[in-house]
């Protein structure tokens, strides 16, 4: 394995950003989808897995926050009323059939007809279609059929908002309902001692099958061999594959879309982020953004080519429950905001206002910070045009079709050349699948031509 940094990791490695001792996540924080992977359960890995008494929280201007906790009742009577019963109907059918979704929401692509079966078992066919209709939604459509409140809406919102798309255009709903289902059925947890943690396990095991990894080698042609699998971006493949791609894949390679970029810090604390609700820590994640509103005015912000004044912030606190990450007494924290991509603008003073905003006097706790814009995330990771998060924009056109449209997306026209990133099925995330797909149909096209030959 060739990997062009000197660590290994992409998007899933750690560093001391701002002061000795303080370790730091240098993109993925948090990692819902990497407790329910089912490759990454396949391996066994030796990570010893983190979980805060809750997933999320989303504070409100009133002083109080909703909760996603890993008990479905506790969510709904953090929501209230007849919103929580509403919310129960709607993410409960999903939580108590976890394993019939896990196998078609995150694959191995495309899912085999035993796992559409069981998905429809599981769920009857009247359910099947509801939820369909609702994972391809918009959230703002969803959250406003569904809830009566401010308060339970801006709580679907905050969710669908790691989709980096617009509330109003779909499937944003789809991405807040997988998180929370994970919440519930699995867990928002993250590595001890960071993120690191995870790809240096999965390095130890390559090692383990006989496998050799190369840190500091980049590769600016790809490599004559029986098997290639790529896991960069279309423009990285259209540039290492020096002119031998077919026009007409390449022109639709050209035709990728990405989505917003994110404006990232990192900070030292001094203590504990002071949070006006007290639920907040109790919480890993923190969504700072207020209601439905004014997370859909700040979303659709970079899609303008804008930057949000009061931008939606997403907040990890990992130091409240893993202690390994900074010195005694101390805290980290970690957070993003979207920003159009490639934008230059510093986003500091407008995320660190959102903290305050919900924790008075976070910012006398600063001993120092790191701030990445889109430009050095994408300088650090090729990958990450334009500081793209998600390795390309996940609506209905890209979500399942990327990044052309094939049945097998993995496949490129030159033999033995497969592509794994991110820009394939399931999309973004820290879960693995996009490779264990791309390797599993690699191997069975190797096994066919060798008995051809």
């Amino acid at each position: 394995m060739h990997e062009a940094s000197d660590t290994i990791g992409g998007g899933t490695r750690s560093a001391e950003l701002t002061l000795p001792g303080f370790v730091h996540d240098l993109c993925s924080a948090v990692h819902p989808l990497g407790r329910g992977s089912p490759f990454f359960r396949e391996l066994a890995l030796e990570v010893d897995w983190v979980d805060p008494p809750a997933a999320a929280a989303h504070p409100l201007d009133d002083g109080t926050a909703i909760v996603l906790e890993r008990d479905l009742d506790a969510t709904a009577d953090s929501i209230g009323g007849a919103d929580g019963r509403a919310y129960e109907e709607l993410v409960g059918p999903l939580v108590d059939n976890f394993g019939a979704v896990l196998p078609v929401a995150l694959g191995p692509w495309p899912p085999p007809p035993r796992a559409l079966a069981g998905l429809a078992r599981a769920l009857g066919p009247a359910r099947l279609q509801r939820t369909l209709r609702a994972g391809l939604a918009a959230a703002r459509s969803l959250a406003e059929a569904t809830f009566e409140s401010e308060r339970a809406r801006a709580f679907l919102a905050g969710h669908a908002a790691h989709s980096m798309l617009p509330l109003e255009r779909r499937p944003s709903a789809g991405f807040g309902l997988a998180l929370l289902v994970m919440g519930h059925a699995a867990s928002w947890g993250f590595p001890r001692g960071g993120a690191q943690m995870l790809a240096d396990a999965l390095v130890e095991r390559l090692v383990d099958l006989g496998g050799a990894v190369h840190p500091s080698s980049p590769v600016d042609e790809l490599p004559r061999a029986d098997l290639v699998l790529a896991d960069v971006v279309p423009r990285e493949l259209i540039r290492l594959s020096r002119g031998r791609l077919p026009e007409g894949y390449e022109r639709a390679l050209r035709r990728y879309r990405h989505g917003p970029g994110a404006f990232k810090l990192d900070w030292a604390l001094e203590g504990p982020i002071p949070w006006r609700a007290e639920e907040c820590r109790r919480a890993g994640t923190v969504h700072l953004g207020g209601t439905l509103d004014e997370i859909s005015a700040s979303e659709w912000e970079p899609w303008s080519g804008r930057t949000s004044p009061r931008p939606f912030v997403l907040l990890v606190q990992h130091t409240l429950f893993d202690e390994t990450r900074a010195p005694p007494g101390r805290q980290t924290a970690w957070a993003y905001c979207h920003v159009p991509n490639g934008s230059v603008e510093d986003m500091t003073d407008a995320i660190e206002a959102q903290v305050e905003r919900f924790a008075p006097g976070f910012r006398e706790l600063v001993l120092a910070r790191s701030a990445l814009a889109p430009p050095l995330l994408e300088a650090k990771n090729r990958n990450l045009v334009g500081g793209d998060l998600n390795g390309g924009a996940a609506d209905l056109g890209q979500l399942v079709f990327r990044p052309v449209r094939r049945r097998v997306p993995y496949r490129t026209p030159l033999p033995g050349v497969y592509l794994c990133s991110a820009a394939t099925p399931p999309g973004g995330g820290v879960h693995g699948m996009c490779g264990y797909s791309a390797a599993r149909i690699a191997l069975r096209d190797l096994r066919r031509r060798a008995k051809i030959a």
